[in-house]
């Protein structure tokens, strides 16, 4: 079953460690099924337990699952390898397009929050004991919140969207458990998710969200939870309208077991309605980050869920960072309440580049996908070959590998870059790109 390579140790961690050091030289490849429990104990002339506390620990760090009565194997892509890393880096004179930056044009300036928020610190001075969350912060957050329909809960505040995913999961789920996730979806959770020990779920997605039927098997499968995101769903602009949140709902009526996280991507940047799913299950998510709006080094994500998922939040979070810094929560605060970001204008700015640049590829035969938010998503026939002819060409692309499981090829374009005098020689330079290598014939 292991072939040439032979599991070795006599402690938990000896054994785990030469399993890793079989899955990083490839002598154990992704879906390799490990020996049971007691025959690689009775192998090892060890106790059945060390074997299974290294198999947990394996879990824990993502590089094998669990199946039941099918075993364990091998992760088909173990978390040691970040998706971040498959990315292109843009050489002089090439236009990257592959970061997903929003435009520093559009954001605003932070001097005047910044100065608002040093102000109110000079009256509190920002010391131990003070609530983790300004309550200003808390309550404008949630009347937000309360008109965009999110059901009434508790506010915490994280460092970013995917610290909040992080705790959120941390507090309900455990190694081995499933967690159904967009196909394709974020890099950033398709990673998280299996560095927690945690088993991802792929679910199909369109223009509208996660296809019900997918959500529907891979709940009806045993999948603990479900991460959804509402609008600008990165990478493909994908954005919940009513019927389909009414039928993820019906979905999740039915599960009502299921943790619910739901990632609100294009608040503030997308001026299409929220159709919250929240509310459905017993315990849910609901998060807003700062970053594609007011700034990726804002590092502030507003959080709000049942009582039971805030409270265990909160209360992990201060045995370990303790709160957000309470300056960056009142300079969110006061960017918020100023008006700081039309968010009219900033969807207008990046609806008119995306829906420029799909209408070009698709005057030139490629099809392309792009509802809402900053990027496009484009289905190409060879991932590599496309991402090294659009480099050839002058454009840097995010290769859909970082963002995908079971889901056919694609590259994501961000437009956040753009011009209109860009549009026209990008579209050229994808539809050359599009299509599968030509033969090269040698004579």
């Amino acid at each position: 079953m292991l072939g040439e390579y032979r599991i070795s140790g006599r402690r938990a961690a000896e054994i785990a460690a030469s399993v890793e050091r079989g899955v990083g030289s490839g002598d154990l490849p992704p879906g390799h099924v490990l020996p049971p429990m007691r025959e690689l104990a009775a192998r090892l002339e060890v106790n059945p337990n060390t074997v299974a506390a290294a198999y947990r620990t394996l879990r824990e760090r993502g590089v094998i699952e669990t199946a039941g009565r099918r075993g364990s194997r091998v992760r088909p892509a173990p978390a040691s390898t970040s998706r971040g890393s498959l990315r292109i880096e843009a050489p002089p004179g090439v236009r990257d397009l592959g970061e997903g930056n929003p435009d520093p044009e559009l954001l605003p300036d932070l001097g005047s929050a910044l100065a608002a928020a040093a102000a109110a610190d000079a009256e509190s001075h920002g010391l131990y004991g003070q609530a983790a969350v300004v309550a200003e912060f808390a309550a404008y957050a949630r009347a937000v919140m309360d008109a965009d329909g999110v059901p009434a809960g508790p506010v915490a505040v994280t460092s970013g969207a995917l610290d909040a995913i992080e705790r959120v999961l941390a507090a309900h789920l455990k190694p081995g458990d499933a967690v159904a996730v967009e196909d394709p979806g974020w890099g950033s959770v398709l990673d998280l998710v299996p560095a927690l020990g945690l088993r991802a779920v792929p679910v199909g997605v369109d223009d509208s969200g996660p296809l019900p039927a997918d959500v529907e098997r891979a709940l009806g499968a045993g999948a603990r939870a479900l991460v959804v995101t509402d609008r600008a769903q990165n990478p493909t602009g994908a954005s919940l309208d009513a019927p389909r949140a009414r039928e993820l709902r019906a979905v999740l009526g039915r599960h009502p077991d299921v943790l619910l996280i739901e990632d609100d991507h294009g608040h503030a940047i997308v001026d299409l309605p929220l159709h919250p799913l929240a509310g459905v299950t017993a315990h849910w998510a609901f998060i807003r980050s700062a970053a594609k709006a007011y700034g990726p080094d804002l590092r502030v994500a507003t959080l709000t869920g049942d009582a039971v998922t805030v409270d265990r939040v909160a209360g992990r979070q201060r045995l370990g960072p303790g709160w957000v810094s309470r300056l960056l929560q009142r300079a969110v605060l006061h960017l918020w309440t100023s008006g700081a970001v039309d968010t009219r204008a900033v969807s207008r700015s990046y609806g008119d580049r995306r829906d420029a640049l799909i209408q070009a590829l698709e005057e030139r035969g490629v099809s392309a996908r792009g509802r809402s938010g900053m990027n496009v998503w484009v289905p190409v026939s060879d991932e590599t070959g496309a991402v090294a002819r659009l480099l050839h060409a002058g454009w840097a692309a995010a290769p859909g590998a970082r963002f995908r499981l079971d889901t056919p090829q694609g590259v994501r374009l961000t437009v956040s870059p753009l011009t209109a005098a860009d549009i026209g020689p990008l579209a050229d330079a994808v539809a050359a790109a599009a299509g599968p290598a030509r033969p090269v014939s040698y004579g």
